[in-house]
């Protein structure tokens, strides 16, 4: 997340996503909303020009920024090197980077969990929060400003069209909370869409655990590539319909009419169904 500064223009690039915030009110309120303290082990994404970074950095020297663009670190390194030398850069693709790398310092002793915040590009926001799903059981909570479609999808429930794969599998891991819109003048370039931040708070114990999420994560994806079909059709190949109906859901609603809950059910079902198999074929 970023503002332009006097002596830190750059040209914000397509192939990157960039788009820079510089509305001062929306960018306290995002910090206000993040709450950063000294202790926190805090990693922001997409740091940019630095304006969110800047007042991170006020509440938590210890910051590390992940910044794919090269060009971007010698503006970062000059505006805050000097004064955070606890600051640390890490010039990579959030995407392929390892965030468990953080969770120790340089002589290997545990830090605390992770507190994740960025402005993430929409065009690798989806494949990205999959990514830092993965980290969940060592992250405290997440701040992100997305475009607002994908917000809406996140925070999602059954039944509305914007419900799907991201709504199942991030509720699943997460308390989902849409804090509030941003308008595309609230940057430069202005973006197409409108942008919202929202707030991904990891849950300790999932509300409904599964007993594979491998599994889980196999049957939604394969009920939402078919989102037109019937729930029956749209799984044949995972579950016989009397599988399905042993579970007293419904096989004639489409996917989007499934819950969290009747998920699990379903992929605990199908853990079933593959066990019963295997035991047979031995």
């Amino acid at each position: 997340m970023s503002k332009s500064k006097p002596g830190t223009e750059h040209r914000a690039r397509k192939r990157f996503g960039q788009n820079f915030l510089e509305d001062d009110n929306i960018i306290r309120r995002i910090v206000k909303s993040i709450y950063p303290t000294a202790d926190d082990n805090l990693v922001e994404i997409g740091p940019g020009k630095g304006a969110i970074t800047e007042q991170l950095l006020a509440a938590c020297p210890t910051l590390n920024v992940i910044e794919l663009d090269r060009d971007l670190i010698p503006i970062l390194l000059s505006q805050f090197i000097a004064n955070y030398p606890s600051l640390k850069i890490h010039q990579t693709d959030a995407l392929k980077f390892d965030f468990g790398t953080l969770l120790v310092d340089e002589k290997n002793a545990k830090k605390g969990p992770l507190r994740i915040v960025g402005n993430l590009p929409y065009n690798i926001s989806t494949p990205l929060i999959f990514h830092l799903l993965s980290y969940q059981a060592d992250v405290k909570d997440m701040h992100f400003m997305l475009q607002k479609e994908v917000v809406d999808r996140m925070a999602s429930k059954p039944g509305l069209k914007s419900y799907g794969r991201l709504s199942v599998m991030v509720q699943y891991y997460c308390r989902v909370e849409n804090l509030f819109d941003v308008p595309p003048e609230c940057f430069n370039p202005r973006p197409k869409v409108d942008s919202a931040i929202v707030r991904l708070t990891p849950y300790q114990q999932p509300p409904h655990p599964a007993r594979d999420v491998k599994l889980l994560e196999r049957l939604v994806n394969t009920a939402f590539q078919q989102r037109r079909k019937t729930l029956r059709n749209a799984l044949k190949q995972l579950l016989p319909t009397e599988a399905i109906e042993s579970l007293n859901i419904d096989t004639s609603v489409r996917p989007e009419n499934i819950t969290l809950a009747e998920f699990v059910a379903l992929s605990d079902k199908l853990a079933e169904v593959l066990e019963q198999n295997a035991s047979e074929d031995t």
